[in-house]
């Protein structure tokens, strides 16, 4: 079966956290999850203003869509987290990294942003993947 192929050049910096490039080969089904935040099947967001619960549920909603779409956390490419400016990221990091460690990290792009689009929203995470069948 065909795989993912992470790229971590020297020259770079090696991170046990990302990659820096991938490449998806021929035959891959390619699967795009939408910004998700912490919120419950209901639309009330989970976590008040704890960032590691946030996270937490923001990991697990992704994880719910990738699933949906026949994938999981290790058919993942890149990561997008978007963080509130205030927050404390070892915490929001902290709370999620067991779940993320891999020996070949997908890629990660985080942001630091004024506000999400959810009130009380602290974090939120999209994700591309790739399924190979």
């Amino acid at each position: 079966m065909a795989s993912i192929e992470f790229i971590r050049p020297q020259g770079l910096v090696h991170s046990p956290a990302f990659s820096h490039a991938a490449v998806v080969p021929p035959g891959a089904t390619m699967i795009y999850i939408g910004g998700q935040n912490s919120v419950d099947e209901q639309g009330y967001l989970v976590g008040s203003n704890d960032v590691a619960a946030q996270s937490q549920r923001a990991l697990r909603n992704a994880q719910v869509a990738l699933n949906a779409a026949g994938a999981d956390l290790s058919n993942v490419i890149s990561w997008n987290v978007l963080l509130v400016a205030d927050i404390d990221i070892s915490q929001a990091y902290g709370a999620i990294a067991t779940e993320l460690a891999s020996p070949n990290p997908p890629l990660v792009t985080a942001s630091l942003v004024t506000a999400l689009g959810l009130p009380g929203a602290l974090v939120e995470i999209s994700a591309v993947a790739a399924r190979f069948d």
